[in-house]
């Protein structure tokens, strides 16, 4: 027997809505990030030469990991990342690029916030905190300033600043760094003059594994230096 008219209309809407649904989520998790998840964790270990065992270093030391010697942590599954940025210069995209590409590589699930002004700056940290990620990520000069004001007050969320530091980081916050990007806030003395050709697509996919290989093994609240990469 044919269906009704009604009834066929019904289920064409149905099905149409099932394929937008489909293309609208793509091959993402469809996770919106209402609802609890297993915390992360690290999937390996750090190589020798990223840390000494026998002198873990101390809060706010800055440290030169032996190049690679991150490559073997990733994070577990629906590690949810939210990339804070700030700035259309070159170092800045090179940054948000390396995210990406990692995020891609690692099928973490990242999110994007982009502050609207420079008023906006604030306001945008703290909508990267309601989505309660696992992890903010800033890329950005324009950032340390308002990351300094924000960080201390919420030391259960942890940060991670590429390309740049911040001068007095808490627990919560991991900066990677290099000769050339060690930007620490407007005002401040720097350890090397800032130079926007150090920012390679090397040391920049270097900075965010390092980065989050350290997070996810606890080693936080430190500055990486990458200079001992070629």
């Amino acid at each position: 027997m044919r269906p009704p008219l009604r009834a066929a209309a019904v289920l064409a809407v149905a099905l149409t809505t099932t394929l937008v649904t489909t293309l609208l989520t793509g091959c993402g998790s469809g996770d919106d990030w209402s609802g609890e998840h297993p915390a992360p964790s690290a999937l390996g270990t750090l190589g020798p030469g990223f840390t000494d065992p026998s002198a873990p270093p101390t809060p706010e030391a800055t440290v030169t990991p032996r190049p690679g010697s991150w490559d073997g942590v990733h994070p577990s599954k629906n590690y949810r990342v939210v990339l804070l940025t700030e700035g259309d210069d070159k170092p800045t995209k090179a940054l948000v690029k390396a995210v990406k590409d990692w995020a891609g590589a690692e099928d973490a699930d990242l999110r994007t916030v982009v502050p609207d002004s420079p008023s906006d700056l604030i306001p945008a940290i703290t909508r990267a905190m309601d989505m309660k990620p696992d992890l903010i990520v800033g890329a950005g000069n324009a950032l340390i300033d308002p990351l300094m004001t924000v960080t201390p007050n919420h030391l259960a969320q942890h940060f991670l600043v590429i390309g740049a530091e911040l001068p007095e980081p808490t627990h919560n916050v991991t900066a990677v760094n290099w000769t050339g990007a060690s930007f620490r806030g407007e005002g401040l003395d720097t350890s090397s003059r800032y130079d926007e050709g150090s920012f390679t697509p090397e040391r920049c996919a270097a900075a965010i594994r390092a980065g989050v290989a350290a997070v996810l093994t606890d080693v936080t609240g430190i500055v990486i230096s990458l200079d001992a990469m070629a």
